[in-house]
């Protein structure tokens, strides 16, 4: 995909049904903004924010490891969990319960309406991966597409290892 929002990004599918359309998060698109940066009383922890996509940039989302113990969160896949409650967030924080390499912070989400991101898979904008955790929470983001193209395997490696602009040569 050549629009920069998407080129060459990983989009974690937390929402998806037939009435209402998707929502996701780019998980390897980082801005130059820290989580502290962003909220005045948000309890000091050394995690940056990620572009999560272009649809109502304003708003903060995250994505975590530790559903188990942050209420309301909603399970994505296993070792993934979407959003959970905001105060008992930051009290997990303050407390060193949730650690950077447990949570991902988001401002904005890429968003499809209902068949719209079907229509984009029947056209080929976009190539299915298996997600698995360690692709949200452990693998360094400037890594993460390659990875996960090469995970795919066959020509699908040999693409994710091409450098960007390649076709410029």
């Amino acid at each position: 995909m050549m629009d920069p929002h998407f080129k060459r990004a990983v989009i974690l599918i937390t929402e998806h049904t037939q009435a209402e359309g998707t929502v996701g998060f780019i998980l390897n698109k980082p801005i130059k903004v820290m989580m502290n940066d962003l909220i005045d009383d948000f309890p000091e922890i050394e995690s940056p924010v990620y572009f999560g996509g272009p649809v109502a940039k304003e708003t903060l989302h995250y994505i975590h490891d530790v559903g188990d113990i942050l209420d309301d969160s909603v399970k994505i896949g296993p070792g993934i969990y979407w959003g959970g409650d905001f105060e008992k967030l930051k009290f997990l924080i303050a407390s060193k319960l949730v650690l950077p390499q447990n949570i991902k912070f988001f401002l904005g989400y890429s968003g499809w309406s209902p068949e719209q991101l079907k229509d984009e898979m029947d056209y080929g904008s976009w190539v299915e991966a298996h997600m698995d955790g360690n692709y949200a929470f452990k693998t360094k983001h400037h890594n993460l597409w390659g990875q996960v193209m090469s995970n795919k395997g066959g020509n699908f490696k040999v693409i994710g290892e091409m450098p960007d602009g390649a076709f410029l040569n």
